[in-house]
């Protein structure tokens, strides 16, 4: 093994950047309950927006994380069959467990949109 891994430099920092949504996610959770609460004890407060917005952060979080997992699999040359969930080296042209057929260009990484999580301040902060 090398003493300089790319891959495992790449790797490394994609697991680093799930743990972190994973945080973001946790934060989310805390603050929509807190929100929740807020409006429990106050049911004139209307905090339906704060609690969407944190909601479609969370959507997002989410989404990042999975093609975070994709670009791990694919930096362990790995990819995953679309009807059966397996995963197959990158060189096989049929999946291992279904036998159904990769499209063309399975071998290649496709870059999948990761979007920046919104900032701190661009949220409302619960009361």
């Amino acid at each position: 093994m090398a003493l300089f891994d790319p891959k495992a430099k790449a790797i490394s920092s994609l697991q680093k950047s799930i743990e972190e949504k994973n945080a973001g996610i946790v934060k989310y959770f805390d603050e929509i309950g807190r929100l929740y609460y807020g409006q429990y004890k106050d049911p004139s407060t209307d905090v339906s927006k704060d609690i969407n917005s944190r909601c479609d952060a969370i959507s997002t979080l989410f989404m990042d994380i999975e093609a975070h997992k994709l670009k791990i699999l694919f930096e362990k040359g790995l990819k995953i069959c679309a009807s059966c969930k397996k995963e197959n080296p990158l060189d096989h042209a049929f999946c291992a467990g279904c036998g159904t057929k990769f499209p063309e260009g399975s071998d290649k990484q496709v870059e999948l949109p990761v979007s920046e999580s919104p900032a701190e301040s661009e949220l409302p902060t619960p009361e």
